[in-house]
């Protein structure tokens, strides 16, 4: 067949998209698997792939504890601990006890930078203040700690 590529060739290309996907930012096995997929070309694609990220997986490559700690470090000043964890549910992937515990530590300080850098004051009214609340909330903070920030309870630092 004139055009067509033998299956070896198409196995490399799809280790170099893999490769390059990487080298860009990390990534889980899931999302990886997923575009891998959307690339990969004959009936034995599923098997190809899966293949292909185990041996990533064995070199180093691919590795989802730096993909959560990547994900973690990057949304952490922006986001409260629920859209994190969320977002590593969408991947197949959840935080360990450890990094649970360190991330809930650090949520109202997170919170109260994210609320400063948005609104540096007090709402004036209800309007205002309920604005506030559906801010930090839709960030994924927890009700907690949006109270804390929002009514401006600076005595307690944790909760």
């Amino acid at each position: 067949m004139r055009g067509s590529a033998p299956p070896s060739s198409s196995g490399a290309s799809l280790q170099a998209r893999a490769l390059r996907w990487l080298a860009n930012r990390e990534h889980s096995r899931q999302e990886l698997r997923a575009k891998l997929l959307r690339a990969a070309e004959g009936d034995d694609a599923a098997a190809q792939v899966d293949a292909l990220l185990d041996q990533l997986a064995a070199h180093g490559w691919l590795n989802e504890r730096r993909f959560v700690e990547s994900r973690v470090h990057a949304r952490q000043a922006r986001f409260g601990d629920r859209r994190i964890e969320s977002e590593l549910r969408a991947h197949g992937l959840t935080l360990d006890a450890t990094d649970a515990a360190q991330l809930r530590a650090s949520e109202l300080a997170r919170a109260r930078e994210v609320w400063r850098r948005k609104f540096g004051q007090r709402a004036s009214d209800a309007a205002g203040h309920a604005k506030q609340v559906r801010f930090l909330s839709a960030r994924g903070f927890s009700p907690e700690v949006v109270h804390k920030v929002v009514s401006g309870d600076q005595d307690t630092e944790s909760i």
